[in-house]
């Protein structure tokens, strides 16, 4: 099987995460020396586009990859996921089905599907994916992450706080994911809880503006006004997107009681 590495392209969907994939190991099949070189050359190019956030550029290389090599599964995968990243998402989902067409058993290509289809509101189709990944690879925490997402897309809230937290258990440093669980807690009305798992991830990674951002909103809601705003003011220096309730709706895709009460904050209610 193809090997995978993982990273997080938290742009598009922030906690929904596609998933880059590096070109099989050892030789590509019929390359001479020369275009063996130029392959590894622009494949790096293309993970350094990426790693800055450049995917137009990440694209354009990973083209070039495909041209190089159009049988390579994860040439089409990594170009799937920089159109994901731009929100070109029909696109991507074209780059993944030739993936997945060249390489049916692995794992990632259906992950990072999945998340185009959840950016086009298809859980079904996302929830289809995210099982395949789970019949793959019965362990795969992200799988587990981002069919939470994609349970709480269609408001299943309790279906997706038993993914999330089986994420966290799998992972118990994936941060996202212990996010997500204590966000859709508060969804829930599992407030206490929730505002307890905040803290606990704040204390392991303080620069976390998504935790930072939600714990604001629900100490406001506690009345404990003079935390809130200090913990709003990292916010502000982290990532201003949180200052924006339509991102935090459509593309964050915080679920609506914490989207309201980060909104009362906002409004001084």
């Amino acid at each position: 099987m193809i090997r995978w590495i993982l990273t997080l392209l938290c742009v598009l969907l922030l906690f929904c995460s596609p998933r880059a994939a590096l070109a099989q190991q050892g030789q590509t099949p019929n390359f001479t020396e020369a275009q063996q070189q130029q392959f590894n050359e622009i494949r790096q190019k293309a993970f350094a586009a990426t790693e800055v956030g450049n995917f137009p550029t990440a694209e354009g290389y990973w083209t070039e990859l495909i041209e190089l090599w159009p049988e390579s599964p994860v040439g089409w995968s990594n170009r799937g996921n920089s159109r994901v990243s731009q929100n070109k998402l029909e696109d991507a989902l074209a780059d993944f089905n030739k993936s997945i067409e060249l390489a049916p058993d692995a794992a990632d290509p259906y992950l990072n599907r999945g998340t185009a289809y959840e950016g086009l509101g298809e859980w079904d189709k996302a929830l289809a994916d995210y099982n395949r990944v789970l019949e793959l690879d019965p362990n795969d925490a992200m799988a587990y992450n981002n069919r939470g997402n994609a349970k709480a897309g269609q408001e299943q809230w309790e279906e997706a706080i038993a993914d999330y937290k089986k994420a966290t258990e799998l992972a118990p440093n994936f941060a996202f994911a212990r996010a997500n669980y204590a966000i859709v807690l508060y969804q829930n009305g599992q407030k206490e809880e929730s505002v307890r798992e905040m803290r606990n991830i704040i204390r392991k990674y303080p620069q976390f503006p998504d935790v930072r951002a939600a714990l604001t909103a629900a100490l406001w809601e506690e009345g404990k006004r003079g935390e809130a705003e200090s913990n709003w003011a990292a916010v502000v220096g982290l990532d201003t997107r949180y200052k924006d309730l339509n991102w935090l709706r459509t593309i964050r895709r915080w679920p609506p009681v914490m989207v309201t009460a980060l909104e009362k904050f906002l409004t001084l209610k």
